[in-house]
């Protein structure tokens, strides 16, 4: 059994994270957390998640709570993820990491924590979308000279940063496997007199609607055929059970940067 904690207990993927940890055979509720001053404090975990009480009531971010946490679980936000990093390698918490919309600040201060910690970070912790961006990669191999590269993801109108944090993930994987600088040759958006495609970019297109959970296809349209990989999720709980799944894995590594790819045995 693993003791979880949850940070950002009071946000959509804290709350899933809550449901899903109190569905699970092998891990448990260590704490789970707000910022300072929340109207949730104080709240049982379980009844905001909508679940059965768990008897683990929501505190305010304090040190002491990842004394209750053999992995603290962090999906909150770009602003808070400074001080979470400080407060796991102070308490030396490993820490599993699936905030999105992060900058390249972030992810140095990621890469330093590493170096005291275990850390796993992914963009998507979805194990269909794990698997895809390693289909992407061989038809990257096989056919991405050949076609006109296009990625295509939607997610639900709440949504902050765009493109998706996995849509960057499968961008990269694909640029990567064909050398490309995924800096110089995304296009993330097209309006007016473009002029014909430049074959070796890579095309971005977003939509934000509804409650859709997150769909990604990565398109690869050769002269004549065309193939096209396609993830949809229908439930968060999708991405909350690919982060147990990583916790579980994490808890007696030593300290280094992981991914989801290390997490599924997928490299």
């Amino acid at each position: 059994m693993i003791k979880v904690g949850i940070l950002g207990a009071n946000g959509r993927m804290g709350r899933v994270l809550i449901d899903a940890t109190y569905q699970h055979s092998s891990a448990a509720l260590g704490f789970a957390s707000v910022r300072e001053g929340s109207q949730f404090v104080g709240m049982d975990a379980g009844e905001l998640a909508g679940v059965a009480k768990q008897y683990v009531k929501i505190e305010a971010l304090q040190p002491h709570l990842f004394d209750n946490a053999d992995v603290a679980i962090d999906f909150t936000l770009p602003a808070a993820l400074d001080s979470n990093l400080k407060l796991a390698m102070e308490t030396k918490t490993p820490l599993v990491i699936g905030t999105t919309g992060l900058l390249s600040s972030h992810l140095s201060a990621i890469n330093d924590a590493a170096k005291h910690i275990p850390i796993v970070f992914a963009a998507n912790y979805s194990v269909g979308v794990n698997l895809m961006l390693n289909l992407v990669k061989q038809t990257a191999k096989i056919m991405g000279n050949q076609s006109d590269i296009e990625i295509i993801e939607a997610h639900h109108r709440y949504k902050q940063d765009a493109p998706s944090g996995t849509a960057v993930a499968i961008g990269e994987a694909i640029a990567n496997t064909l050398n490309r600088d995924l800096g110089k040759c995304a296009v993330y958006g097209r309006e007016g007199t473009t002029g014909e495609r430049d074959k070796d970019t890579i095309g971005f297109a977003t939509v934000r609607a509804g409650d859709i959970v997150g769909e990604h296809t990565a398109l690869f349209a050769a002269l004549g055929e065309r193939i096209e990989i396609t993830h949809k999720a229908s439930s968060r709980l999708t991405f909350a059970n690919g982060a147990l799944t990583a916790a579980q894995w994490l808890k007696d590594k030593p300290a280094s940067l992981y991914s989801m790819q290390d997490v599924l045995g997928l490299k």
